[in-house]
C-alpha cells in the first residue's frame, strides 16, 4: 500500500512554495524547516489557497526565522491581518525569537524539541519533524483522518475516533520516508479521497480500501452532531477628527479573540455594556456587522461619530488618514469599517 501511494504521489504531488517535490527530495535536496513551519502555522483552520499568498508576502518580508524574530510585533500583526486566530501570528514570533536566541536560528529536528517551542502542538510538531527532518513521525490532519477512516472503514464518528485513526495512521506511517509519506496522504485526501464525491475509480489505494469494498467510503468518516453555535452581541465605535480625517484605533488586549490586533473601540463581546471611548454625537450604521468565530456568531452595532481636533479618547489613539489602512486590520475589523463607510464623509468613500 505505501509503495502504491509512493507511485502516484511522484506523479501527483501538488505544487506548494513551501514544499520540495518528490523528484528534488530523491535529487537529495532537503526543505527549509522555517518555510515547513510557517506554512504550517499558516495552514492552521486555513485553506491552501488561503495561505499562499501570506506565505509568499512573509518569506519576502522575512526569509528567514532570524529576520522574522527581529521583525516588529505590529508589522506581523498586520501582515497577517486577515488569516484569522491571530494568536498564531503572537506565537509566530515568540517562537522565531526563541529559535533565534536560543537555538541559533536552527529548530530542533525532534517532536519533543519542537512541543517545547511557542505555538507548536503535537500535529504541528509531529509534521515538522517529517517533513523538514525526515523523522519518523505521525502526521495525522483532516484529510489523513479522512483517508486513514475510508481505508479501514472505521464508523466511529469524529472526534472520538481521532485516538483510534492515529493508531491505525501510524501502522501506514513508514520507517523512511515518513515527511514524504505524510504529504502523500494530504494531497490524496485533497485531490481523490475528497468529502464529497471520492474519485476511487483512480485512487492508488482502493484495492485495499475497506470502505470502498462496502460501499460507504463517502459516508466517513462519521461525525457527531455539533452543537448550535450562540449568538453574541456586541458593539463598534468608529470615530473620525474633523480637518484631518484622522480615525480612532486602539489594540485589542494581547489575549483573547484577536488578541494583539489593531481595531475600532468596542467591548469584549460578552454581553456587558460598553462606554464610548469618548463623548460625542454617537449614530448607528444602518448595517449591523455578523462575523463568526470558533465558537460563537458575532453581530455588532456599529457607531459613528465625528470629533473635533481637541476630542481626547479614554482608550486608543487618533491615526492619521494617510497612514490608517483598512486592509491592515482583521476581517471583522474591515467589515465594521464597510458598515461605517455610508455614513462617513465622501472623502472615505473614494
Amino acid at each position: 500500500m505505501t509503495a502504491a501511494l509512493g507511485a502516484w504521489y511522484r506523479g501527483q504531488a501538488r505544487v506548494m512554495p513551501w514544499r520540495i517535490s518528490p523528484r528534488d527530495w530523491a535529487a537529495g535536496m532537503r526543505p527549509d524547516p522555517y518555510r515547513v513551519w510557517l506554512s504550517e502555522v499558516m495552514l492552521q483552520q486555513t485553506t491552501v489557497a488561503a495561505v499562499r499568498g501570506y506565505f509568499l508576502r512573509f518569506t519576502e518580508s522575512w526569509p528567514d526565522v532570524c529576520a522574522l524574530a527581529r521583525a516588529p510585533e505590529a508589522d506581523v500583526m498586520a501582515a497577517w491581518a486577515g488569516l484569522g486566530y491571530y494568536a498564531r501570528a503572537r506565537n509566530l514570533r515568540a517562537c522565531a525569537a526563541r529559535v533565534a536566541e536560543e537555538h541559533a536560528g536552527r529548530f530542533p529536528d525532534t517532536e519533543d524539541g519542537l512541543r517545547a517551542l511557542p505555538g507548536i502542538g503535537p500535529y504541528t510538531a509531529a509534521a515538522i519533524a517529517a517533513i523538514a527532518f525526515d523523522r519518523r513521525a505521525v502526521v495525522v490532519d483532516g484529510n489523513v483522518e479522512r483517508v486513514v477512516a475510508r481505508l479501514f472503514a472505521h464508523e466511529e464518528p469524529l472526534p472520538r475516533a481521532r485516538p483510534a485513526l492515529r493508531a491505525l495512521a501510524d501502522r501506514l506511517t513508514p520507517a523512511q520516508g515518513a515527511g514524504q509519506h505524510a504529504q502523500a496522504m494530504m494531497d490524496l485526501g485533497a485531490t481523490i479521497c475528497t468529502p464529497r464525491g471520492p474519485r476511487c475509480e483512480i485512487c492508488p489505494l482502493a484495492g485495499g480500501c475497506a470502505a470502498r469494498a462496502r460501499g460507504i467510503a463517502a459516508e466517513l468518516p462519521r461525525k457527531a452532531p455539533k452543537p448550535e453555535k450562540p449568538v453574541r452581541d456586541g458593539v463598534a465605535f468608529v470615530a473620525l477628527r474633523h480637518g484631518d480625517g484622522a480615525v480612532l484605533l486602539e489594540q485589542r488586549p494581547p489575549k483573547g479573540l484577536l488578541g494583539g490586533m489593531t481595531g475600532f473601540p468596542g467591548c469584549d463581546w460578552q454581553g456587558a455594556e460598553t462606554a464610548p471611548p469618548l463623548a460625542a454625537d454617537w449614530r448607528a450604521a444602518t448595517t449591523e456587522v455578523r462575523h463568526t468565530f470558533t465558537h460563537f456568531h458575532l453581530r455588532l452595532r456599529v457607531m459613528v461619530a465625528e470629533v473635533g481636533t481637541d476630542a481626547r479618547p479614554d482608550r486608543g489613539a487618533f491615526v492619521a488618514r494617510d497612514v490608517f489602512d483598512p486592509g491592515a486590520l482583521p476581517t471583522l475589523m474591515r467589515k465594521v469599517w464597510a458598515a461605517a463607510l455610508p455614513a462617513l464623509p465622501s472623502v472615505f468613500q473614494e
